[in-house]
Order: C-alpha cells, then sequence, then structure tokens
C-alpha cells in the first residue's frame, strides 16, 4: 500500500489507525475524506527533524488541503504557511497560524490581498513580477508601511514532471528571470516601501528525483554569491516545494535525502532555508471512502460506479493521475478488471482504469494518497454537495468538515423578479 502505515488491514478489514472504515462509513456516509493525525504529525517531523542546527522554517502549502482543522495542527507544530490568496490567509489565521511565519506566493495577487497581509504583518510577499512589485510598493505607501519581498525567480529548470505542474521553466507563468531578478535587486533603492529580505524559487510539483532541486539550488546559491558582492543582504533562501510521493510504483526520495540535497554546497552562507511542501506533508495522510452503488457488465468492459466523482476528485480527469483503489473488506471470488468511475455526466469522470477487484453492489473503496488537491480541488459540479472529512486520532474519530447540502449550495443565489 501507497503512504504511511497508518492506513493498513486487520483480518482482511482496512482500518485509519484504530478506526474501521466501515465504522467511518456508518457514521458519517459516503463519499467521505479520512485523515490520519499521526501520518500528518510524522511527515511534519520528519522535515523539521532533517534539517536537524540549520535555521529554517517549513511553510505548508496551504492549497494542497486547506482544512482549518490541518492548518491547526500544522500550526501547533510550529509550521508556517504558504499561501496563494487573501481567503488562504483567512484560514490560516482563523486555524491560529503565525502571520510572521506566512509567506504569500501567486501570480495575481490583488490590492485588496496585499492590504490584508500588509495589516495581518505577514513574513514576506513572494513577488513573480516587476508590475507587482510596482503596485505592492504603492500599496506599502499609502499604508504607511514596509512590505517585506522575496523575488521569485524562474530558474529555467526541467522538473520533469507533469507539464500542469511544472512551474520552473522560462515558458512558465511562474516568477522572474534570474537576469532580470538581479536587475530588479539592483535598482532596490528605487522602491522605498520594499525591504528585500530574500529569494525564492519553486520548480515544480511531485518531483521524484533529486536532480532539479540540485540544478535550481546551485542557481540560487550562485546569484546570492552575485547579490551580496554588490553589498545586497540576502537573510534567507526559500527553495519552494515540490518533493513527491508514492501513488503507484514511483520511488521519490527520502525527506532526509531531499532536505540535505537543499542544504548541501551551502557553506559560509548563513542564510535560514525555507521550503513549501504541499504533497509531501498531506498526500499520503489522507483517502478518500467511496461505496459501490451499481456494477455494470459489458461486451467491452466492467464498470464499477461509485458514489465519489470527479467533483469529489478531480486528479485523474485533470491530469490522468493514478490513485490506488483498495477494498475496505478485502473479498473472495471472482477477480474481474474494473473501471471505477463515477455518477457525473461526463466520460472523464472516472477514478481509476483497470483495477482487478472483487466486487459486489454496497462495497466500499478506499481512494488512497488523496490528502492532497482531493477536497481542497472538489466542485459541486452537477449539484454534487462536497463530502466531509474526518480525521481519525487513535480510537477517535473528530468530524473536521460537515457534508454540505444543496440547500446551502443554492443559499446564495435569487430568483429574477
Amino acid at each position: 500500500m501507497s503512504g504511511f502505515s497508518s492506513f493498513i488491514y486487520r483480518n482482511n478489514e482496512l482500518y485509519a489507525e484504530s478506526i474501521s472504515l466501515q465504522q467511518i462509513a456508518h457514521e458519517y456516509g459516503t463519499p467521505c475524506y479520512i485523515y490520519s493525525r499521526s501520518a500528518l504529525t510524522r511527515a511534519y517531523q520528519e522535515f523539521d527533524s532533517a534539517f536537524t542546527s540549520h535555521a529554517h522554517l517549513i511553510c505548508y502549502a496551504v492549497k494542497a488541503n486547506s482544512n482549518i482543522a490541518v492548518l491547526n495542527l500544522f500550526a501547533r507544530l510550529g509550521s508556517g504557511f504558504d499561501i496563494v490568496s487573501g481567503g488562504e490567509l483567512q484560514r490560516v489565521l482563523k486555524a491560529g497560524g503565525d502571520p510572521r511565519k506566512v509567506v504569500f506566493s501567486g501570480v495575481g495577487k490583488k490590492i485588496d490581498e496585499m492590504r490584508m497581509a500588509l495589516t495581518a504583518d505577514i513574513l514576506c510577499f513572494n513577488v513573480e513580477s516587476e508590475a507587482e512589485l510596482l503596485l505592492l510598493n504603492q500599496v506599502a505607501s499609502e499604508m504607511h508601511k514596509t512590505a517585506p519581498v522575496s523575488l521569485r525567480v524562474n530558474p529555467d529548470v526541467d522538473a520533469k514532471t507533469h507539464p500542469y505542474i511544472s512551474t520552473g521553466l522560462k515558458e512558465n507563468k511562474f516568477g522572474i528571470p534570474i537576469n532580470e531578478a538581479e536587475r530588479l535587486y539592483s535598482s532596490a533603492k528605487q522602491f522605498s516601501h520594499i525591504n528585500f529580505m530574500g529569494l525564492d524559487c519553486h520548480i515544480g510539483s511531485q518531483l521524484t528525483d533529486l536532480d532539479p532541486f540540485v540544478q535550481a539550488r546551485k542557481k540560487m546559491f550562485d546569484l546570492v554569491d552575485r547579490l551580496e558582492k554588490q553589498g545586497l543582504q540576502i537573510n534567507h533562501l526559500d527553495l519552494g516545494g515540490g518533493l513527491g510521493i508514492r501513488y503507484a510504483d514511483e520511488t521519490p526520495p527520502s525527506i532526509k535525502d531531499y532536505v540535505s540535497a537543499l542544504c548541501a554546497s551551502i557553506g559560509q552562507r548563513k542564510k535560514r532555508i525555507l521550503i513549501e511542501p504541499g504533497r509531501s506533508l498531506v498526500g499520503n495522510s489522507g483517502l478518500l471512502l467511496t461505496r459501490v452503488e451499481y456494477l455494470k457488465h459489458t461486451p467491452e468492459r466492467n464498470f464499477a460506479i461509485v458514489d465519489a466523482a470527479m467533483n469529489d476528485l478531480m486528479r485523474p480527469a485533470f491530469y490522468n493521475a493514478y490513485h490506488e483503489i483498495l477494498p475496505v473488506i478485502k473479498g473472495k471470488g471472482t477477480v474481474s478488471n474494473y473501471q471505477i468511475v463515477g455518477p457525473v455526466c461526463e466520460t472523464g469522470d472516472f477514478l481509476g482504469h483497470n483495477r482487478k477487484l472483487t466486487l459486489a453492489s454496497g462495497d466500499l473503496l478506499a481512494v488512497m494518497s488523496a490528502g492532497a488537491y482531493g477536497m481542497s480541488m472538489s466542485s459541486n459540479y452537477n449539484t454534487r454537495p462536497r463530502a466531509a472529512e474526518v480525521m481519525v486520532d487513535d480510537n477517535n474519530i473528530y468530524l473536521i468538515r460537515e457534508r454540505e447540502s444543496v440547500d446551502q449550495l443554492m443559499a446564495a443565489e435569487k430568483i429574477l423578479p
């Protein structure tokens, strides 16, 4: 099975820590997202301990899973946060996160979001263009504040991942070319309400090879050296996130090896290192529980139609992503090749193709490695209420998000007079 040992079979029945998934289905229904507190905690602590004594800040990428219970858990562990919207900032603050540990990324920050972040006194804006820098300087001036800034550098490194989640090539919309960044830092005196305090880069997501990280790190270290020779002070290096997880047969590097690669050759550069892990913290700490509604056999294919759909888990339809799909109860009987599909009216509504399973109507299935970009990318397509979310903590179950109702979905809508 993928991921941590928090999801295990006991007597052929799948458990989350000490709780049977059958029990969760009975109490909270399906589809339902289930997270393991111990898995989340272990993942964070593994990152934290990998830095040993080197000054660092782990900024969890909120977009991966933004439930405030998850954010609160990481805040209690000492985590910072990487946000990409004003809404995510409000979530972090509501969850008890420290704004002085928040970095604000994203290519399209709005004026009201800048004001919100300046008022909250966040650690840093990761600025992605000269136009954004000019606007942020203006907004900070109007508020009689100084905005802390890192320029997000585009190092033109091929992350060798899915093109939709590759962010470090020169043709991508993200970041500032290295030469352009050097010019902007050199003209720092023109920005009277900007404090240039760091450098940032992020080259993509679900990377399973260390080489792209090493290439980006070398380019960042070289840029720091050039800037400091000009008398510019760089306080921290934000080396982004992107470490992959195992969904199927991937062999991503360990967290320890990843952090060691980032910190290698740092030498006399006494810089605080920031990283922005998301998927690698939460991906294998959660699953999506779903129930088989119908089995449909055709001359061409066998379909298992389940009650979870592409609106609940977008990744397979969006990226053709693979998620391991396990029976909650290991059955005995004929194994068939099934297409695991949802009830949404799209051919792209599938959770998995060609899965060899023994199934009957009413069986429960666990879609594994769904803790990242599952609930956070979900929608109400086909007027489908979003799933409940629960957190398992040993032998306790906590409902951390109630299942939506159709009445809630329509509450903000108005009929014309």
